[in-house]
């Protein structure tokens, strides 16, 4: 089939690559030239596993190509779907549709046959119905709204696009031309179906809220044993060994029970205060109102945090060299958008230390957000004199770290481990101050 993907950041690129890998012919459309032309040359404008490869076989094999031109891929084809970004407005924990709009607003008018706009971002309940009404007004053929939420996970993206764990479809069954559409989007995902992923179709605003759903209730899960990791501190319990315990439970399961330094990304914290918005406009913000303490918990922990390094440092982190290995929000990303990891290494430099900072994907994103912090090339670089490491990313190459390795560099033998990721039993025995989350 002949589509095209709306969007060239970490979804739209990912779904276009994955689509073309399908065996579609894809076109890529971004207003940014600078991504259409990085991605043109096989080159992603972000680090996620895997997907440069796939990138560059469909651009080598004819089935993938990007452009800026909205009246070229009006043209390539009937089926659109749309990638763009929905961030947290500015001063509101709404979401912001303003890129949303701007696609459907331009695409529309540009419409001359029967065609579907495929909605994957993260939106508010109501949005595809909104933007439905919004394209018929605008286009001249008949134009269908569906919406096909992303269930994508950071560093797994290329393997959740191509072996979802299910497909949600949401039509408007009132439309003439629902079963057309679902029509559709089932040849365009045959081989995953064909494969025996799970395929739910649903009404507009069933699959809409399904991912934010679904966030909300990871946000919660992580939010929950950080609120029982204030606990465990408080009385000298270990979360770590409770957190397994509670995971042998089929009802609970032990993943997302990492007690730690928290949640972050483009995704969970903007899309629960977004739930929140969406929920209040709709006089239903009582249903949701525990998201606000699972937003609060979430943020404890990034405090509590820099006060372990305070007092790891004597008490005062003035003048204090610090040393914050992971600026991602979690490891295989370079994403740093609400990255805990950066926002720790941020604070405590309002406190007064020095902090070098060392992430092996994450740099560059890290400068363009805190310009002033320093930027080590390597573990050992950002540790020289070190009074306190952080540990706050689970990169592979920081949980393999051994006392020895930092003895030789290190001022002050004190680490604290905010991702509860290193083996303390080790680090104490070498003669080591270890600190964790919840443990004691």
């Amino acid at each position: 089939m002949r589509l095209t993907v709306f969007g060239t950041g970490y979804l739209g690129a990912t779904h276009a690559a994955c689509m073309a890998e399908l065996g579609h012919e894809v076109v890529g459309v971004d207003v940014d030239p600078g991504k259409v032309a990085k991605l043109s040359d096989g080159v992603t404008p972000f680090y996620e596993p895997g997907l440069e490869e796939v990138l560059r076989r469909n651009l080598d094999a004819g089935r993938l190509r990007f452009t800026t031109s909205y009246p070229e891929a009006a043209d390539h084809a009937d089926v659109h779907f749309l990638g763009v970004g929905t961030p947290q407005k500015k001063g509101e924990y709404a979401a912001d549709l303003k890129y949303v709009h701007a696609v459907v607003d331009s695409l529309a008018p540009l419409i001359e046959r029967p065609s579907v706009i495929i909605g994957k971002s993260t939106v508010p309940v109501g949005t595809a119905a909104e933007l439905g009404a919004r394209a018929r007004a605008a286009a001249t053929a008949e134009v269908e709204v569906a919406w096909n939420p992303e269930f994508l996970r950071e560093g797994f993206a290329v393997q959740d696009t191509l072996r979802p764990d299910r497909l949600v479809l949401g039509v408007d069954s009132a439309r003439e031309r629902a079963d057309w559409v679902a029509e559709l989007v089932r040849e365009v995902y045959a081989d995953l179906l064909a494969a025996d992923v799970p395929y739910l179709q649903t009404d507009l605003a069933t699959a809409e809220l399904v991912k934010v759903s679904a966030n909300a209730f990871l946000a919660t899960k992580i939010s929950f044993i950080n609120a029982v990791s204030e606990v465990c501190e408080a009385t000298g319990a270990d979360v770590t060994v409770l957190a397994d315990a509670l995971g042998y439970d089929a009802r609970i399961g032990r993943r997302f029970l990492n007690a730690g330094l928290g949640f972050g990304g483009g995704c969970l914290p903007k899309d629960i205060r977004a739930f929140m918005a969406r929920a209040g406009e709709l006089g239903a913000d009582h249903a949701v109102a525990f998201l606000r303490e699972v937003d609060n918990i979430n943020m404890r922990r990034r405090t509590k945090v820099v006060d372990m390094a305070a007092k790891a440092c004597g008490g005062s982190l003035l003048g204090a060299n610090v040393a914050v290995l992971g600026a991602a929000f979690k490891p295989e990303s370079d994403d740093v958008r609400d990255s805990p990891a950066l926002n720790v290494a941020g604070m405590i430099q309002l406190h007064g230390a020095v902090v070098s900072v060392y992430d092996p994907k994450a740099l560059e994103n890290s400068r363009r957000v805190f310009p002033t912090l320093n930027y080590a090339t390597s573990i050992t670089d950002a540790c020289d004199r070190a009074d306190v490491v952080l540990v706050l990313t689970e990169w592979a190459e920081f949980t393999a770290l051994r006392p020895e390795d930092l003895n030789p560099v290190v001022r002050s033998r004190s680490i604290i481990d905010g991702r509860n990721c290193l083996e303390r039993a080790r680090w104490r025995d070498a003669g080591w101050v270890y600190a964790g989350l919840g443990t004691p």
